[in-house]
């Protein structure tokens, strides 16, 4: 697969698993997202999907690495629906 269609992918499970913030943007928890069956078997390195994706402002997520158990509770945002 290539990084283009990862992120559309990621894309799609952030919607799928999200809500609306404030904002009116869809979110996720990492951990959410890190947890979920299908992102596990969708995924070979979520990480650098989601590092990937920022890269291109697709998303965008506090700080420049997230971690299982440590980042949990951080905010995956989308920027482009």
């Amino acid at each position: 697969m290539n990084v283009d269609h990862e992120i559309t992918l990621l894309v799609d499970e952030i919607q799928r698993l999200g809500s609306k913030n404030a904002d009116g943007r869809t979110s996720v928890k990492f951990g959410v997202l890190f947890n979920d069956d299908k992102c596990a078997n969708l995924f070979e390195a979520l990480v650098g999907t989601l590092k990937a994706a920022k890269r291109k402002k697709v998303i965008t997520f506090d700080g420049e690495l997230l971690l299982q158990g440590v980042h949990d509770n951080v905010d995956v945002i989308l920027l482009q629906e």
